[in-house]
């Protein structure tokens, strides 16, 4: 499936996922840019992936890992720092969450930043999250 946004395309697992673009765009992310190109590869293959293009220039990317029946977690949200602000993000964001493969399912993620974001879509912080802390190579 893709979606258009003024000028912006989204594609869900329709559209391949160039794993060398993605790298470097999570690279400029605060809580993956110690992620290798190959866990990046191996994450992509292993989760249903949106990339989003402003024209043919991959521009942003977010993963769902689901069960697709009751729970997905939302990771990977990020859009390139020249398209922020515009809107663009939140257009996303709606999109992903009421896409029909998970539109039905609860939605957690883990975040330091875009509480408001999230907040307005009806995330809210839950003090019960536990996680563990791994080290990519």
């Amino acid at each position: 499936m893709h979606w258009e946004f003024q000028n912006y395309t989204l594609f869900d697992n329709e559209l391949p996922v160039d794993i060398k673009h993605t790298y470097k765009l999570l690279q400029t992310t605060y809580w993956k840019a110690n992620r290798s190109i190959d866990v990046v590869k191996s994450m992509v293959d292993n989760s249903y992936c949106f990339t989003l293009f402003f024209g043919n220039k991959q521009v942003g990317f977010a993963r769902f890992v689901s069960d697709k029946t009751t729970f997905s977690w939302l990771a990977d949200f990020v859009i390139a720092e020249d398209h922020r602000g515009q809107g663009v993000g939140k257009w996303m964001l709606e999109t992903m969450l009421a896409h029909p493969q998970f539109s039905h399912t609860q939605f957690a993620l883990q975040t330091a930043d875009a509480h408001s974001l999230y907040q307005s879509f009806g995330f809210e912080t839950k003090s019960s999250l536990m996680s563990t802390v791994v080290a990519y190579l």
